[in-house]
Parts: C-alpha cells; structure tokens; sequence
C-alpha cells in the first residue's frame, strides 16, 4: 500500500509548513489528488489517520479535492478528459498523451 508513504509525505510536508508559520495545531488539510494519480481515496483516508496520530495533524480533517484526468491526442491533436491512462482518442483511435490528472499535492492547511 503506497499510500501510507504518501501520506508519510503529506505529514512531512504539513509539519514543516507548520514550523515555518510558528503553528502547533493543524485543523485541516485540503489534499489534491489526481484522478490518474493511482492514489486510493479511501487507503489514503486511513493512511493519513494512522500517521497523523500523536503529530501536530492528530484529528485533523482531510478534504480531498479530486481533479479530472486530461489527455491529448498524439495524432489530430484534439484536448479531452480522461478516463484512463491507456484511452484512446474518440475521434481517431490514436493514443492520448496524459496532460493532467496525475498530481498529489497539499493545496492548503488550516493552522492555529
């Protein structure tokens, strides 16, 4: 299950954001992900749960905000969303180019 070192990261991430605003609570974390990110939403709840028990997050809420995928044909050119990585385009059944979809980011805390 990656998504226990991905959230690993995330409380990495909110702890020294924490320390650069001289916060000692975080209340919430507003988390991007990536429809093509081959992130689990739900593995990624539990995860964040079980590392943020004890740290400056403990009982912190987590919003996640997923984004769409997005891909462009490598043949016509044509933008569209996607779906699934290995889509092909519905215009002339060329392979897309994944151009969004694919990040995981914290986008925002909520900090005292």
């Amino acid at each position: 299950m990656h998504e226990m070192s991905l959230a690993e990261s995330v409380l990495e991430i909110i702890e020294n954001s924490a320390a650069q605003h001289d916060s000692n609570k975080v209340h919430a974390v507003w988390l991007e992900i990536g429809q093509l990110a081959g992130v689990e939403v739900e593995a990624m709840r539990f995860c964040f749960d079980a590392v943020t028990r004890g740290s400056i997050a403990d009982g912190a809420r987590l919003e996640i905000i997923a984004t769409p995928g997005r891909g462009r044909c490598l043949s016509c050119g044509k933008s569209m969303p996607l779906i699934e990585r290995y889509d092909l385009c519905p215009e002339c059944d060329m392979p897309l180019e994944v151009t969004g979809g694919t990040e995981m980011r914290v986008k925002e805390l909520e900090m005292e």
